[in-house]
């Protein structure tokens, strides 16, 4: 049971992808044409465990450093047409969302993706947060944590949890994604849920009662 806190400002941190977004089907597809359109071949299951990488990491797996910006740029190109329109919220997102927002809190994303499309993605689903960080992972999702004061951060993936402990903020993982509860406890999650449908419950305890 987590400690009963009474905020004066609440800032809750959620990842983006396979966090609050099933985007798996429509990154697979933007990446393996992207891909295709250099010559590459690439399995596209081979792509699942790379979600919530940076893209570059991602893309240094399969092809040499000096094709990366190339087919970074077409990967950005494609996944407004290819990836966004297939991409849909995980049961649960809009009710934390909408908790954190019944006890007057500040919902912030801190994504790998690049900020134009974090904000894109978050418009076709419609889930309304407050403020949006691209382009950070594992540690350096932690300092943007650190810069607006959050006190708690939620994803899928063990570089989400490395990044609320180098903030030093509450870690909650959840196990849609790839990884399972073991390996987000491993990487310092103090709570681990199989999805967001529980997080409103734990939100109550955490603030107390909405007012």
């Amino acid at each position: 049971m987590p400690r009963m806190v009474i905020a004066v400002s609440l800032t809750i941190g959620f990842d983006l992808d396979l966090t609050l977004v099933d985007s798996a089907e429509g990154i697979k597809v933007s990446m393996t044409e992207a891909f295709r359109r250099v010559g590459v071949d690439v399995d596209p299951q081979r792509l699942l465990p790379m979600i919530g990488l940076p893209l570059e990491t991602t893309l240094r797996a399969f092809i040499d450093e000096d094709r990366v910006p190339e087919v970074r740029d077409l990967y950005r190109e494609l996944y407004p047409t290819l990836g966004i329109p297939g991409t849909k919220a995980l049961p649960g997102a809009v009710e934390a969302i909408d908790a954190i927002h019944a006890h007057h809190g500040t919902v912030l994303v801190v994504s790998a993706k690049i900020e134009s499309a974090v904000r894109a993605v978050l418009a076709h689903v419609g889930l309304p947060v407050d403020d949006v960080i691209g382009e950070r992972f594992a540690e350096t999702k932690g300092a943007a944590l650190q810069e607006r004061g959050a006190d708690v951060y939620v994803g899928d993936h063990p570089g989400d949890m490395v990044g609320a402990r180098t903030a030093g903020v509450y870690a909650i993982g959840v196990t849609t994604g790839g990884h399972d509860a073991v390996a987000l406890r491993e990487a310092g999650a103090d709570v681990v849920f199989a999805d967001l449908l529980d997080f409103p419950y734990w939100l109550d305890d955490y603030v107390g009662t909405p007012t």
